[in-house]
This record gives C-alpha cells, sequence and structure tokens, in this order.
C-alpha cells in the first residue's frame, strides 16, 4: 500500500488525503447520528429565547463541510482516473462538493420544520362540536367544562355560554368564540 501512495502525484494524493479522511469523519458522524450520540456544533449557550423559530438554513456548517470534502475527494479522484486535467478536476468536484453541501443544507432545513411544538393553539377550537362535560351556568354565570376534539386530540376545557338555559352533561355545543384568557364561549348545537 505504501508503495502505490509513493507512485501518485502530489496532486493525486491531496485528493485521496482529503477523500479517505473525510470520508472516515463521515462515517463517524453517520454511526453517532444511529446510535445517538451527540455532536454539539455551536457550544453551550445560556440564553433567554421567547421563541423557536427552528433551524435555519444552515450552509456551512460542520456536517456540511464534511460532506463537502467527502464528495470533492472522491469525484477529484474519479476524474483524475479519467485523465481530465488539474483546473478541471478542480473546477468538478468543487462544483459537486458546493451541490452536496446545498443538498445537505436543504434536507437539515426542511427535516428542522417537520417538527411539531405540540402546544395546544386554542384559537383552533372555533366553529368545532364538542359535549358538556361539567354543567355550564347561563349567561355567563359558571364555568363548566366541554370536551371538544381540537388538533387530533379530545381535550377537555373550560367553557362559558351565553345562552339562557344552563348546559348540562351530554349536551352537544359549539365553539363560537375563545377569550383572551383561553375560555370556550359556546351555544347549544342545533342540527
Amino acid at each position: 500500500m505504501n508503495n502505490w501512495f509513493s507512485a501518485l502525484e502530489p496532486f493525486e494524493k491531496v485528493y485521496w488525503i482529503i477523500a479517505l479522511t473525510a470520508s472516515v469523519i463521515f462515517i463517524i458522524l453517520t454511526l453517532l447520528t444511529f446510535i445517538g450520540g451527540e455532536f454539539d456544533e455551536t457550544g453551550d449557550v445560556d440564553a433567554d429565547i421567547e421563541a423557536d423559530t427552528g433551524i435555519g438554513f444552515q450552509f456551512l456548517s460542520f456536517k456540511n463541510l464534511i460532506g463537502f470534502f467527502t464528495i470533492f475527494g472522491w469525484t477529484g479522484i474519479s476524474c483524475i482516473g479519467n485523465g481530465l486535467s488539474n483546473g478541471v478536476t478542480i473546477l468538478i468536484s468543487s462544483i459537486c462538493g458546493l451541490i452536496m453541501m446545498l443538498i445537505m443544507a436543504s434536507l437539515f432545513y426542511y427535516l428542522g420544520k417537520l417538527n411539531s411544538s405540540g402546544s395546544l393553539k386554542i384559537k383552533n377550537a372555533l366553529n368545532q362540536i364538542g359535549e358538556v362535560y361539567l354543567t355550564i351556568g347561563a349567561n355567563r354565570s359558571r364555568i363548566g367544562k366541554v370536551h371538544i376534539n381540537i388538533q387530533g386530540g379530545m381535550r377537555e376545557l373550560d367553557a362559558l355560554t351565553d345562552d339562557a338555559s344552563e348546559l348540562h352533561q351530554g349536551d352537544i355545543i359549539i365553539v363560537t368564540e375563545v377569550t383572551g384568557t383561553g375560555i370556550l364561549i359556546v351555544n347549544k348545537h342545533t342540527n
């Protein structure tokens, strides 16, 4: 193996070193990802964050650079093997590496968009039909509870009514309003 490497031209040696080193790091990162190892690119930051905006489009990251050098190296070796000139080899391998970085950045960006906060958005209750669980006092006199399906799950929420009569357990209701405090305003549902 040492004879093989010694026989290579310096330009080709550089590509082999880049390709092999980047490939080993890429394999290690992939294995760590699948077995649950953590690799923290940004370090430890203590800060209060008001809103989670998700993962932004990160073109320059450690993983993307490893992807660039892996594809850059192997594309360069392929170009050299096909007898292309040094300039063309550098150009093609650089373009392929940049395309790989763009693909990886896009992949991580769109995967980051797939997450869900799981937070209940109470405004999604508007115009939903539910059932009274605990009696609701007439004319907003007493808070009761309703069962209502919101965001794919059955929820038990506080409710008031503007109706002149109480709403009793089992009555079918429709949500007409949501107050600023998250209490539902409901009316008896008529078919």
